[in-house]
């Protein structure tokens, strides 16, 4: 039995995209670090946050790769100086996506209290009827 997908859907034109884009969302699965919220702020606004504990503003990395927000944390490596009894504060390089969706922009992103937050907005959506001129042949 084959799977139906948007994109071969004989009345769903153009969808191709979405297919890809819902195929790359269920790959990005992680092990669940670091933790996340995702809050709506606004009607068209949204707010990631991260908890990114013992990670300085120089060890995160944001970058928007096709239509993909990329999270990625990585710490210097550790000179040994310190010697650990109990290490509960994980230290770990991570890598966490998110899918936009067409429209969605970053606004900004701001790091403080070992909390990494993202901030979203949709930018205004174009009218939605349109006529459409007939050329003559």
């Amino acid at each position: 039995m084959t799977k139906m997908t948007f994109g071969a859907h004989p009345f769903l034109l153009g969808f191709d995209r979405l297919d890809r884009m819902v195929e790359r969302s269920a790959r990005t699965g992680s092990d669940g670090f670091p933790p996340y919220n995702i809050e709506l702020v606004a009607e068209n606004a949204w707010r990631i946050t991260l908890a990114v504990a013992g990670f300085g503003t120089g060890d995160l990395d944001i970058t928007l790769e096709d239509r993909q927000l990329m999270v990625r944390g990585r710490q210097p490596e550790d000179s040994g100086a310190r010697v650990f009894l109990h290490r509960g504060i994980a230290g770990r390089a991570f890598q966490r996506a998110f899918v936009l969706a067409d429209g969605v922009e970053v606004a900004g992103a701001t790091h403080a209290d070992g909390l990494l937050h993202i901030d979203l907005r949709r930018a205004a959506p174009e009218p939605v009827v349109r006529a459409i001129d007939i050329a003559r042949a």
